[in-house]
């Protein structure tokens, strides 16, 4: 449906000249009263048959004709590491199986700030990057393309109201500052990853790309599927307790296309896994007065389940190499190949009532 085109039917209470910008910064900006009320006349309108929009094709734009955007402009951009199931393998293949998680990793989100610049919309391929790698059993480094280029199944999601330099957001208050999810794809080069992240963390490995969804799903739209989430211990430190349900059963998929061939579904996961969730997320990224702004994204870091086919990576589901994962085609992957198409999908369903999240798909082309 196309707003501006309703807009001119004089049937919003709000200054719609924000509507005719090519993000929703600046109506996410009018606050949560007024877009759950546009959000909520929309639904009434569709469902009514004498309602301004009754009779107007005019107003629509079907889905296979419509160009996809980005739905906001993303000026900062922070990605966690709140899984425990994908912390945990990870930790067992370069470090102590026995000791997978790090002494922090159960008291605080980890988290590590992002390039904002190079996330991109559903749809825009992304060339594989090249940087500084380590070979096996080699004492200096080699310069080339990622020999690992990896997807990580994420959901993002998007800052719905500023706060001022000083200012904390509690977790109490937490879901006022979210406005919405989106599904999230931190590309990830584990090769190039794997040679520079000691001491300071992701940097060439992470900034080429990751891709989001063009739908942004609001927080009111899943409330009916809000579920508990994982028992935390040791407790946390009262700035990061909370109350009620804060984790969302979202269902969750990834498919891999090569070029020219037929899609094969590589792993199934669910958002309810997170051990830290959003609430807390947001509470612990501005406990020390870090200031948010409207669009900014927030991702939760790889999302695994317990089982081997609801790993959120390839780095997981091909075991770093060791367990290649078999296509419809007869191929195998261990990383991502050139010409790959790389698809999450994602929906949350309880009895009749489903919210979908559409999909984010990049095809892979090779280095420049």
């Amino acid at each position: 449906m196309d707003l501006v085109a309703v807009a001119e039917l004089d049937v919003f209470d709000f200054n719609v000249a924000v509507l005719e910008r090519e993000d929703l910064n600046d109506f996410i900006s009018l606050g949560k009263e007024i877009t759950s009320r546009v959000r909520k006349k929309i639904q009434y309108w569709l469902k009514d048959d004498t309602s301004p929009l009754a009779g107007k094709p005019e107003l629509f734009v079907k889905q296979s004709e419509a160009q996809m955007h980005m739905p906001v402009c993303v000026g900062d951009y922070t990605d966690f590491y709140s899984s425990i199931e994908h912390a945990t393998n990870v930790g067992k293949m370069f470090r102590d199986p026995e000791n997978a998680l790090l002494p922090n990793w159960k008291h605080i989100p980890v988290g590590y700030h992002g390039r904002a610049s190079s996330i991109v919309v559903s749809g825009q391929p992304i060339h594989r990057p090249k940087g500084q790698t380590l070979p096996k059993d080699a004492n200096t480094p080699v310069f080339g393309p990622s020999q690992r280029l990896d997807f990580e199944l994420e959901m993002g999601f998007v800052v719905g109201k500023n706060t001022d330099l000083g200012e904390s957001v509690s977790t109490k208050e937490a879901e006022d500052y979210i406005f919405g999810l989106v599904l999230f794809n931190d590309w990830s080069a584990r090769d190039i990853q794997k040679w520079e992240y000691v001491p300071l963390g992701p940097f060439l490995g992470k900034n080429f790309a990751s891709s989001i969804s063009p739908w942004i799903v609001t927080l009111d739209a899943l409330e009916p599927f809000r579920v508990s989430g994982p028992e935390q211990e040791p407790k946390v430190l009262p700035y990061l307790v909370y109350e009620g349900e804060k984790n969302y059963e979202i269902n969750l998929e990834v498919g891999i296309t090569p070029d020219g061939g037929d899609e094969t579904t590589v792993c199934h996961s669910n958002f309810k896994y997170m051990y830290w969730n959003m609430a807390q997320q947001l509470a612990h990224h501005t406990v020390n007065g870090c200031n948010i702004h409207v669009g900014d994204m927030m991702a939760s870091g790889t999302i695994s389940g317990k089982d081997e086919n609801s790993y959120g990576s390839m780095l997981e589901l091909a075991w770093m190499g060791t367990k290649p994962v078999q296509l419809n085609d007869g191929s195998e992957r261990k990383f991502i190949n050139d010409g790959d198409t790389v698809t999450l999908r994602g929906y949350a369903q309880k009895e009749a009532i489903r919210v979908g999240f559409g999909a984010v798909s990049t095809k892979v082309l090779p280095a420049k």
